[in-house]
């Protein structure tokens, strides 16, 4: 006797409905290019990203979304990504694959 079965005999009354698996969208909401740049901050080096025109929350959906792939650490401040290292190739292919349009600035 399954896990089905031993549902039906306690709620005989019951009707099984189809699992509706909602797919999450997202818009980005774009006209310029997201700049990624380049910089040393007490010598460590750091990966900014700035100038997306959509919405905070969606901006900060994807620094959690960059940190999580690159395993790095990171922060979102003033409308900006802060992501510590220097990954500018790898940030850059992830937003173009997303469909952002990207321009790398520095070094």
């Amino acid at each position: 006797m399954d896990f089905k079965d031993q549902l039906k005999n306690l709620f005989p009354d019951h009707q099984e409905t189809k699992d509706i698996v909602k797919e999450k969208s997202t818009i980005w909401m774009q006209e310029d290019p997201i700049i990624c740049k380049y910089e040393k901050r007490k010598g460590k080096p750091i990966t900014i990203l700035e100038g997306y025109t959509g919405a905070t929350s969606d901006f900060k959906i994807l620094a959690k979304e960059i940190k999580t792939k690159l395993s790095v650490g990171g922060s979102f401040k003033d409308d900006k990504i802060i992501i510590q290292g220097d990954y500018r190739d790898k940030i850059m292919a992830m937003l173009k694959e997303k469909g952002f349009k990207v321009k790398r600035v520095g070094g």
